[in-house]
């Protein structure tokens, strides 16, 4: 019970179960099962697969269906099935037959290929019907009973000798019939409203169903079926299911730990810098969203130019930013949140671990959002929660925490098809010629894999410690760069990530050129202009250079400051719609005359006076496009400052997290001290194995009431609840915590939605939808089922 507790966290999440029997309910939902799926191994998941494919199997059955009687095979099969029964997936009885979770035997349609077994296709038949196909074969019918004349013709037919008897005596055509259904997959008659029955079966087909090795629906709709024992049967003792108990080989080569962090400590830097370069463009002029949604290939392609990187960084920092509350929707726009400006402010390492911890739990791989035809999908256009990228992650950095210490992998291809053994269930990208080279690529860049090997960085995800990465990305990245060096070619370096301080200034008065580990600005004469457009006087200007230089500054940047400021604000734009008025009228009269000017409509009133027909804006705009440097004055006379505005969007609801889809322990609210404390396996397995066995459920009629009133009240109107997913509704109520619900549309529809800000109004619940991104009610009689988020 320990280690099911252990490696299914989910089934001891708050309220924690009051006895086994509501600890194997939790275990058994559906929703739980499908939670373990993804972690499980490919020979896990075949020796699962096996054992749906059966009715009923010893685990010696077992063991010679998957042809692992012995050596290496029989232990990988006694380890498969040890997984399996930790996690309460399947597991054997006192007599020695194996058992499975009634749910991880619906994950697959036709396991191994296989129909459903006799006893479910001849679920129908009567009694007579049976008497007649044991007949067929030579055999004296028993008892008029139901039970014990299917329960001869299914060990018949579960022995392949007697079966490849019977076919042998078969005519020709039904013989190659069988031989050809027993290799190929069964057909799945869909949902017929209106049709008329099939017409009768050729005689080879006829006597096979006379013998029960082809079952025939009742009323004819839909194809014959082969039983999954007379499929075995037929495909011989030679035939054994798919079984890989062995991991694939990885190539490996040295990889030192100095090495290792060496290669991080640059990768990660580069990327820390291109996440700040990315949100400045998106916190100064917020991305335009597509009306379907997301942030289109324009809007990425501009951001990339602004932040001088490539498309795969600016997806993979826009979805890490936005599930880090960085970046909200606010309205037509994607803008920076509140929660930005405080980013902005951090140390680099802090603003590194923010956005890896992000992306490590993102549902998707922002850098294979594309469509069946490899077109570049929208970022930020959402996706529904799951554990298939998730469990891609954990499963890469497993595969390369599996390699001897001081090694990497040679070839990145051998950590993809590792990960295929370790993770089956988990999301490719379809364009990757190799398995999950997107998903390599990504952690390479954010520094977790270096050389093929674990970082620092790489273990302390790995190991879901939080505090563990923060001191790992302190240790590797240096603090943020507070100078700068200035070159007489009139640019500045800034060697690794830049302080915020330095990046305003920067970015106020020089245009980026380059950025990453390095960044280069450069300084122009349209630059520095702007600069003085917000209000910094020369002076000024070469004073925050001077202080945040590493040198005195090269003369070339001081003439180019104060040739600029010699010119700057020589004319004037005042609204009137408008006037332009300065302190030489031959400098007047020459705008007056100038060509590229006409459309203004400019017209002198007085030796330093202009009007124009144009608005300010407008006259700015066009005065500057002809090399001069106007400045706009307020109505009172005033120069009027040019500060870039900066938009930010309302923090959204904080996104919930993804299925707690690892083994780790589940953390549950103290609600008279708030603070969340971890739940340990051992001592609530201890609790439930002394709790009684037959606890009633709550029965207020019956002198047995429930443990709050709003158990009560969610028991009297959510019909189609247990009273498990009615105690755990409850708790998310009270306690204000995040929820997941099945739960079906008016249209009949099933969905599966996460909720938050829950408020109980009987019948119905008002909650945050994470699904619509918004307000919803939902009708408590249409919650079929509960887990915790």
């Amino acid at each position: 019970m320990e280690r099911a507790l252990t490696a299914r966290p989910d089934a001891a999440s708050a309220p924690e179960p009051q006895s086994i029997g509501e600890l194997a309910d939790r275990l058994q939902r559906p929703a739980s099962v499908a939670l373990a799926l993804p972690r499980l191994t490919l020979p896990c998941l075949q020796v699962a697969e096996a054992v749906a494919a059966l009715a009923t199997t010893s685990r010696d059955g077992l063991a010679g269906l998957l042809g692992a009687t012995h050596g290496d095979r029989a232990h990988g099969l006694a380890a498969a099935l040890e997984v399996l029964a930790d996690r309460a997936l399947v597991w054997s009885d006192g007599d020695g037959l194996l058992h499975m979770a009634a749910p991880l035997r619906n994950a697959w349609g036709s396991p191994l290929g296989l129909d459903a077994p006799l006893v479910r296709l001849l679920a129908g038949s009567n009694s007579d019907e049976l008497g007649r196909m044991l007949a067929k074969i030579d055999i004296k019918p028993v008892a008029n009973r139901k039970a014990e004349r299917l329960a001869a013709l299914v060990g018949h037919h579960s022995d392949p000798a007697r079966v490849a008897a019977l076919v042998a005596k078969a005519p020709t055509a039904a013989r190659k019939l069988l031989e050809r259904w027993a290799h190929k997959a069964p057909e799945r008659p869909g949902f017929i409203m209106f049709g008329t029955p099939q017409a009768d079966s050729s005689p080879g087909e006829q006597w096979a169903v006379e013998r029960g090795l082809l079952i025939r629906e009742r009323h004819r709709y839909g194809p014959a079926r082969m039983p999954a024992e007379v499929a075995l049967s037929l495909r011989g003792s030679d035939w054994h299911a798919p079984f890989t108990p062995v991991a694939p080989g990885v190539r490996s080569v040295p990889a030192p730990v100095v090495g290792v962090e060496r290669e991080a400590s640059a990768a990660s830097m580069a990327f820390a810098a291109h996440a700040v370069s990315v949100l400045a463009v998106c916190a100064a002029a917020p991305p335009a969203r597509l009306k379907a949604g997301g942030i289109g290939a324009r809007e990425l392609s501009r951001i990339g130019k602004a932040a001088q990187c490539d498309d795969l960084l600016v997806r993979l920092v826009l979805e890490a930013a936005s599930a880090a509350g960085l970046l909200a929707r606010d309205g037509d726009r994607v803008a920076a949140t509140a929660s930005y400006d405080t980013w902005a402010e951090q140390e680099p390492a802090d603003q590194l671990a923010a956005l890896l911890l992000a992306w490590w739990e993102l549902p998707l791989t922002p850098g294979g959002s594309r469509d069946e035809d490899g077109k570049a999908l929208p970022a930020l256009a959402g996706a529904p929660p799951c554990g298939g990228c998730v469990q891609a992650r954990h499963g890469l950095l497993t595969a390369a925490s599996q390699l001897p210490a001081g090694e990497g992998a040679t070839n990145p291809a051998d950590l993809g098809a590792l990960l295929v053994w370790l993770r089956p269930l988990a999301d490719e990208v379809p364009q990757d010629t190799t398995p999950f080279a997107t998903l390599i690529r990504e952690a390479e860049l954010l520094g977790a894999l270096a050389l093929g090997a674990v970082s620092p960085i790489g273990a302390a995800l790995l190991a879901d410690d939080a505090e563990a990465l923060t001191d790992a990305c302190r240790r590797l990245l240096p603090a943020a760069s507070g100078t700068a060096r200035f070159g007489s070619d009139l640019t500045a370096v800034v060697a690794g990530t830049p302080s915020a301080h330095l990046l305003a200034l920067l970015d106020s008065i020089a245009d980026r050129e380059t950025a990453g580990a390095a960044s280069v600005w450069r300084f122009s004469p349209g630059s520095v202009r702007r600069a003085l457009d917000a209000g910094l006087t020369p002076d000024a200007l070469t004073a925050d250079l001077g202080a945040v230089a590493v040198e005195p500054l090269p003369q070339p940047l001081s003439y180019l400051i104060h040739d600029a400021a010699r010119s700057h604000g020589r004319v004037r734009v005042v609204p009137a719609a408008c006037v332009i008025h300065g302190e030489e009228p031959a400098l007047l009269a020459e705008l007056a005359a100038h060509r590229k000017l006409s459309q203004l409509g400019l017209r002198q009133v007085a030796p330093t006076v202009l009007i124009s027909r144009t608005p300010p804006d407008k006259t700015l705009v066009a005065l500057r496009a002809a090399g001069y440097a106007p400045v706009a004055e307020k109505p009172d006379g005033s120069v009027r400052i040019e500060r870039a505005q900066r938009p930010r969007a309302a923090s959204p609801v904080p996104p919930p997290r993804p299925p707690d889809i690892r083994s780790r322990p589940r953390r549950t609210n103290d609600r008279t001290t708030g603070v969340r404390t971890a739940v340990d396996p051992r001592a609530l397995a201890i609790r439930l194995q002394d709790a009684p066995q037959d606890l009633p459920e709550p029965d207020p009629y019956d002198g047995r009431p429930y443990a709050s009133d709003t158990e009560e009240i969610i028991a009297g109107y959510a019909r189609n609840l247990s009273f498990t997913d009615v105690r755990q509704l409850a708790h998310a109520v009270n306690d204000g915590q995040a929820v997941r619900i099945e739960y079906v549309a008016t249209s009949g529809n099933t969905t599966v939605r996460t909720l938050s800000r829950l408020e109980l109004d009987a019948p119905y619940l008002h909650a945050w939808c994470h699904l619509r991104n918004d307000e919803r009610v939902f009708t408590l009689s249409r919650i079929h089922g509960v887990m915790p988020s």
